[in-house]
């Protein structure tokens, strides 16, 4: 059995309690009270329920880090080092329309590197958790990304840009990268929760994921348990990924460069 550390388990309970109000919520999803935020994006109060929960559970346990929010932007801690980073209902849109893949993703991150994440499916029960130098786990299990090597074989994730998410091109850019990915796999799939992508690239059932234009708090727990699964996490230029990078490109070893060399010359037609 693996054993997790005070922090996973710090993270790990924020989430688990969070996630009970979102299941209750997700089975009344018709009920929901459901403000306008922007184009295509919603927030729910599902979404700020959610975090508020988070940011009381986490600050109960570690009173002095600081917060990276999807909803209330940055709150300032006493310890300039160590901050979290939220996304409390990633897959908004799934669940509000009903679709059942949503997930909780929480980050830490300590001098700018991210040290530790979770990101939980509350509807598989499903806890994902990493820390820096000691691998990614499913539950109690290990997990390693693919050993495929062969792109006929690959099953790849992406996320398609929605109304106002990306400047004028956006579109025309994604449409040329898929065509690119589609003529030599397998397939691709879209299930607009880019967390859980990142999570399934670290437990091999992707291949790879790439998306333009991505929050921190969509990626922060995620590009960790793809590294410390064995995978690779870049930009698609092929440079080690930050936060708030204008893409992400995830993949194993075997697929990393040529799938970078796909979307790469999706971008120069």
């Amino acid at each position: 059995m693996a054993l997790r550390s005070p922090t996973i388990n710090v993270m790990a309970m924020a989430a688990e309690k969070a996630a009970r109000a979102l299941v209750r919520d997700f089975g009344e999803v018709e009920q929901l009270q459901v403000s306008r935020k922007g184009p295509a994006d919603f927030v729910s109060t599902a979404d700020t329920k959610a975090e508020k929960t988070l940011v009381r559970e986490l600050s109960k346990a570690r009173p002095n880090f600081g917060f990276l929010l999807e909803e209330q932007g940055e709150i300032a801690g006493v310890d300039p080092m160590n901050r979290w980073i939220i996304d409390p209902l990633d897959g908004t849109t799934n669940f509000l329309h009903g679709l059942p893949h949503f997930a909780i993703s929480i980050a830490l991150e300590y001098d700018k590197e991210v040290i530790a994440g979770v990101i939980y499916d509350p509807v598989r029960d499903e806890m994902f958790w990493s820390e820096r130098g000691q691998g990614t786990y499913l539950n109690d299990k290990r997990l390693r990304v693919s050993g495929r090597d062969q792109l006929s074989e690959g099953l790849f994730a992406t996320g398609i840009p929605f109304m106002g998410i990306l400047e004028d091109g956006g579109h025309q850019l994604f449409i040329r990268q898929l065509e690119n990915v589609m003529g030599v796999t397998s397939g691709v799939r879209r299930w607009g929760a880019a967390s859980l992508d990142l999570a399934y690239v670290a437990a091999g059932r992707y291949d790879g994921f790439w998306e333009n234009g991505l929050n921190p708090w969509d990626v922060a727990a995620g590009i960790l348990m793809v590294r410390e699964a064995g995978g690779q996490v870049t930009d698609i230029s092929g440079r080690r990924y930050e936060l708030g990078a204008a893409n992400i490109c995830a993949s194993n070893d075997a697929f990393h460069k040529p799938l970078r060399t796909l979307l790469r010359d999706a971008q120069t037609i």
